[in-house]
């Protein structure tokens, strides 16, 4: 007499306890980030820095047989020589602003009553209580102006409190780059060394476009801006010009933010005509750099849709401010390389993606046919 033989199911937990899991996981690392971002903070921005200057230090290695220490250290000096020109540039512009601020609350208040004046004027009415209404939107103005200046350039400065850290950490990964690869090998059975090799690739190669992009793109549209400006006639013109194309990296809210200021200082220093010639140059530069320019130098690298990276972008500010804005994107592109490697997290990817990820299924099809 045999004995029926037992058959052994694998037991699947149903969708929705799998989804609570990943929604209880996320809210539980989203809670540590935000505890840990004292440290996290300066380490991404170690970890993005580290990326961008590896073929440089690669190269002095290669090329002039410096040691590990000292190719890491030069390549940081030469990352310190660029951002200390572009802090020099934006400085003196700066300096010179704030020594000509209090003549720009002047010209306000100088161009707030010759636009009272030319409505009475030309209405043929009495303003007694259009003035009062106007003094107080002139109060309002240069008290919101002047919130608004110590706002951006505070949240700037407090990200270069965290600039020593940031140098220390990218040294440190530039140097014990090998022993950090050593290490998630080693975490991973040999079977996936190849997947985490086809990861690691990836990620270092479109992040550093993405950066580099980014950097062309930012020279780029402050030199357009720069130029249309200096056009216009105004006063500030590569100041306003630097501004737009410093803030116009910082994904859709940037813009927003150097046309509030670009337009606020132009009617200071100017007729109005030049705030509105200002405000239009600003608004046409964005939509050629939307259109034409970010898709080409920048969109194509981390195929993202727009509906994932707006979301990260108000989750990464509401956790960690302006510096949050910025590692959004980075962030959400390392997730989406994983997640598309993974057979179990494939989904993840395609979310991440969307119609990127359509287009290029079409395309293979295609290509295939």
């Amino acid at each position: 007499m045999t004995r029926p033989q037992m058959t052994t199911k694998k037991m699947i937990a149903p969708f929705y306890d799998r989804m609570a899991l990943i929604v209880i996981g996320i809210i539980a690392l989203g809670y540590m980030i935000v505890l840990g971002k004292e440290i996290l903070d300066p380490l991404m921005f170690g970890f993005l820095f580290a990326i961008l200057l590896l073929p440089i230090s690669n190269f002095l290695e290669r090329k002039f047989k410096f040691p590990r220490s000292m190719s890491s250290f030069v390549a940081i000096l030469l990352f310190l020589a660029f951002i200390s020109f572009i802090f020099y540039l934006v400085g003196a512009q700066i300096s010179r602003l704030m020594d000509d601020w209090p003549m720009l609350q002047k010209q306000i208040s100088q161009s707030l009553n010759n636009i009272y004046d030319w409505v009475e004027g030309t209405f043929k009415c009495n303003v007694d209580k259009q003035k009062e209404f106007i003094h107080r939107t002139e109060v309002k103005i240069l008290s919101s102006g002047t919130a608004v200046v110590n706002t951006t350039f505070g949240a700037v400065s407090s990200l270069a409190l965290f600039y020593v850290f940031i140098i220390i950490f990218t040294f440190f990964i530039l140097f014990y780059r090998r022993v950090l690869y050593t290490f998630i090998q080693r975490t991973c059975s040999t079977e996936h060394e190849p997947i985490v090799h086809d990861i690691s690739g990836n990620v270092q190669g479109i992040l550093r476009q993405y950066i580099l992009g980014l950097v062309f793109e930012m020279v780029i549209v402050a030199a357009v801006a720069c130029t249309a400006f200096w056009m216009i006639g105004i006063k500030y013109a590569v100041l306003l010009g630097i501004m737009v194309g410093l803030f116009n990296i910082i994904p859709y809210l940037g813009i927003f933010t150097a046309l509030l200021l670009s337009v606020l200082i132009t009617f200071a220093t100017g007729p109005i005509s030049h705030a509105i010639e200002v405000g239009i140059a600003v608004i046409a530069i964005h939509a050629l750099d939307v259109n034409v320019l970010l898709p080409t130098v920048v969109g194509s690298k981390l195929r993202l849709n727009a509906l994932i990276t707006f979301l990260g972008i108000v989750l990464g500010e509401m956790m960690w401010g302006l510096s949050g804005m910025f590692l959004s994107i980075p962030v959400i592109a390392i997730f989406k390389i994983i997640f598309d490697r993974i057979e179990s997290t494939k989904p993840w990817g395609y979310l991440l993606g969307g119609d990127y990820e359509i287009k290029k299924t079409a395309a293979i099809k295609m290509k295939t046919e």
